[in-house]
């Protein structure tokens, strides 16, 4: 698998005070406490679920 089929994802915000959905979200992504990095493949599923915390992630390409 080449570099550019994964993307780093950092949790750089807290989850507190957003839906428990976006939660749940976090932890299908992998991440596991603030500050955690993880690398998942660039599928549009995985896509989508950095979509929809966006605002609470960094991603790291490349």
């Amino acid at each position: 698998m080449a570099a550019n089929d994964r993307i780093a994802i950092r949790w750089v915000k807290s989850q507190i005070g957003y839906d428990r959905r976006q939660r749940a979200t976090l932890r299908g992504l992998g991440l596991k406490r603030l500050n955690h990095r993880v690398e998942v493949e660039n599928t549009p599923a995985n896509r989508g679920m950095i979509d929809k915390v966006k605002h609470l992630v960094v991603v790291e390409e490349g």
